[in-house]
């Protein structure tokens, strides 16, 4: 599918322009089914652009909140996007905003991969909006170069053991990821750019990104911007 590329001179001002995005996409859904699904990303970006759309008055007991991906560590650890999320999006909601999370009490994402694609199954599908930040390497949600994101598989959720990164993972399937209504990639800095700038150019890149961008349902709304 295409990509709408929107770049922005800071970050502020991106966060303005994803909240009024996202917050009239969510309306959109809203005003043609009785429930809607927000899947949003972890890292740090987004400690800037979701305190934005906290501020957006919408029926949030009708948007289900999920998470792209996981690590597998316990959801008060400093590293848990669960963790993040909470404070930086649902501690600004009202209490009632439902939330599913991905992690569960399974010592290895491997072995959790049934329980929650049961959990996932009992969302409003297909995801409303999804929202993903871009690794400096092409990667997605958990989803990796190197990978194999079989995009013809049926379950909404793959576990991830990365080479470098210290915690294993669970990560929403590419399958899943591509059937979303819209599709927002948030990047920002200078070599994240440049990144999708040969991303754009060369489509037969292995990168994940380029399988999301091949295999999308929906429009990818990029918003960009050169500052961190």
């Amino acid at each position: 599918m295409p990509l709408q590329r929107k770049v922005f001179p800071n970050i502020e001002s991106l966060s303005q322009g994803f909240a009024d995005f996202a917050a009239t996409a969510l309306q959109n859904t809203l005003n043609r089914k009785p429930q809607a699904t927000l899947v949003v990303p972890g890292g740090s970006t987004p400690r800037h652009y979701l305190p934005a759309l906290a501020k957006c008055q919408l029926p949030w007991d009708r948007i289900t909140v999920t998470l792209s991906d996981e690590r597998w560590v316990d959801v008060n650890d400093e590293q848990s996007n669960e963790k993040l999320i909470k404070e930086h999006l649902l501690s600004h909601l009202p209490a009632n905003t439902p939330f599913v999370g991905l992690k569960t009490s399974h010592d290895n994402p491997f072995d959790a991969i049934e329980t929650l694609h049961q959990r996932l199954d009992s969302l409003p599908l297909p995801v409303s909006l999804t929202v993903l930040g871009l690794g400096e390497d092409g990667h997605i949600a958990s989803l990796f170069p190197g990978m194999n994101p079989d995009v013809r598989s049926t379950h909404h959720c793959i576990a991830v053991a990365p080479p470098i990164a210290p915690s294993q993972r669970m990560s929403l399937s590419l399958n899943l990821l591509a059937k979303s209504e819209r599709i927002v990639l948030v990047v920002t800095g200078a070599g994240k750019r440049l990144l999708l700038d040969r991303v754009c150019k060369n489509s037969d890149s292995k990168l994940p990104i380029v399988s999301l961008i091949h295999h999308s349902q929906a429009t990818i709304n990029i918003f960009e911007t050169d500052t961190v």
